[in-house]
């Protein structure tokens, strides 16, 4: 298993902010970022995207009548950026600037 390294944008994230997340993404497994996060956190419900978010300009994630979302850490996964935001929420974006977003707590 090889998994994705992390880039972090906050100086007070740690590993404990990504908790199982980095072991759920594999390299080597030619499945996209939704199945593999699907499939690795059935205990936590598995990937179910939750419709309603805009990204703003700068990467951030907005909810009507919520403020914006930051950034917290990201990675690739082959095509895909991998994003976890403040609240528990995960975001995999699409080369096309398509994304999904589900709540991963």
């Amino acid at each position: 298993m090889a998994m994705p390294a992390w880039i972090t944008f906050d100086r007070r994230v740690t590993a404990e902010h990504l908790g199982l997340i980095p072991g759920m993404l594999d390299d080597e497994d030619p499945a996209p970022a939704r199945e593999q996060l699907d499939k690795n956190y059935q205990y936590g419900g598995g990937w179910r995207p939750f419709a309603g978010f805009k990204m703003l300009k700068d990467g951030s994630l907005k909810y009507p009548g919520d403020p914006p979302m930051h950034v917290l850490a990201m990675t690739r996964l082959r095509d895909e950026v991998i994003a976890l935001y403040e609240h528990a929420w995960v975001v995999i974006r699409q080369k096309d600037g398509s994304f999904e977003a589900s709540r991963m707590d």
